[in-house]
């Protein structure tokens, strides 16, 4: 199995500016991501995909490969469908693509094979990470995606509202009587599923939650989830980074 990796990034954020040529202990953060995702065993390549020179020049000096792309798109996995149909056009497939964003300095090798795992069944056509809530503040924030799934650990429902609802149950008492689970955005397709994917037009549940998972969900794809019990930092906020910094010092993660 051929396994692409792209990690996009884009310097445009709202919330933070720049965050991808943030200093983190030493590196930028994109380095952080791109240094753990090109090193994970059975992934064959690896590309940042971004809109922006700053980025793109900051990965080519540290050795990285870039591909500079449209600044139109409306997500992350735009962005990945568009280097696939370019990287395609010049001759090279891949069976599998893997979507990490350019704000997880935290991801994790094993997180990554983890994923990779769930298309040793032939059926799968994008798989997720999803870890377990052990607090209600992490249950009840609207910054955290709950995931919900089924037996068979495919995805029922992605939502930023605490679901299951436990009725005649104290909300205090949620997470000691049911598993909460909280969705960790990285993702997979196979090729195929990708380039039909960033094809189809926003649905109304995906605009309801800001989530375009429930897009696929709505239009008939199946998600399969993997449950990992190692938590990410995503970068998405000056304070994040703080925070970040403090986790690699105490846990010397340098």
């Amino acid at each position: 199995m051929t396994t692409l990796a792209v990690i996009p990034a884009r310097y445009a954020s709202t919330r933070f500016p720049g965050k991808p040529l943030a200093m983190l202990c030493g590196k930028p953060v994109i380095r952080w991501v791109w240094e753990r995702v090109s090193q994970t065993e059975g992934i064959t390549d690896t590309v940042v995909a971004t809109d922006d020179s700053r980025i793109a020049d900051a990965v080519e000096s540290f050795g990285g490969k870039v591909m500079m792309t449209s600044a139109t798109h409306r997500s992350g996995t735009d962005r990945c469908g568009e280097v696939v149909e370019r990287l395609m056009q010049g001759g090279k497939a891949y069976d599998v693509v893997v979507n990490v964003q350019g704000d997880e300095p935290f991801v994790r090798p094993a997180q990554l094979q983890q994923l990779l795992s769930a298309f040793e069944h032939d059926g799968v056509q994008i798989a997720t990470l999803r870890t377990l809530i052990k607090s209600g503040e992490e249950l009840f924030s609207p910054n955290n995606v709950k995931v919900v799934c089924g037996a068979d650990d495919e995805a029922l429902y992605f939502s930023r509202q605490a679901l299951p609802y436990q009725r005649g149950v104290e909300q205090s008492e949620w997470v000691a009587r049911h598993q909460y689970y909280k969705h960790v955005g990285i993702y997979a397709f196979r090729s195929e599923v990708l380039r039909h994917v960033v094809t189809l037009q926003p649905s109304a549940l995906e605009q309801a939650e800001s989530l375009e998972q429930l897009r696929w969900i709505e239009n008939g794809y199946r998600i399969a989830v993997k449950t990992t019990d190692m938590a990410n930092i995503g970068i998405d906020t000056p304070e994040d980074l703080d925070a970040a910094v403090l986790f690699m010092n105490q846990h010397q993660q340098i």
